[in-house]
């Protein structure tokens, strides 16, 4: 099995902005899709929180729109992509949001 990491993209609410009703529904539809993922679930991530871009130059640049990470094993890219099925994320039906789906390579040293 492969591990895949999932990068959740786009101009999601700070978690601060959700009311107690809204935290609560967006905790249970999470715990809802992880269940789901089940045992491919190997790191459940987190949201980021602060944010900066670095470049060699010195020049100021914007960080992207990446608002947190999952990461599953999955025998394929293609598995790994159908493990967002029922994602909270993508839940408002909008192209707003995206998952970025990337193997991770091992390292042999």
């Amino acid at each position: 099995m492969a591990k895949f990491i999932l990068l959740y993209r786009g101009p999601a609410t700070p978690m601060e902005d959700f009311t107690p009703e809204q935290s609560e529904q967006m905790g249970q539809a999470w715990g809802a899709w992880m269940g789901k993922v089940g045992a491919a679930m190997t790191d459940g991530g987190a949201p980021f929180a602060g944010r900066a871009a670095v470049q060699a130059d010195g020049a100021a640049a914007d960080a992207s729109d990446l608002n947190g990470y999952s990461v599953v094993e999955a025998a394929n890219l293609d598995e790994a992509k159908a493990l967002c099925d029922g994602h909270p994320f993508l839940s408002d039906g909008s192209a707003k949001f995206a998952i970025e789906v990337y193997e991770l390579a091992p390292i042999e040293m």
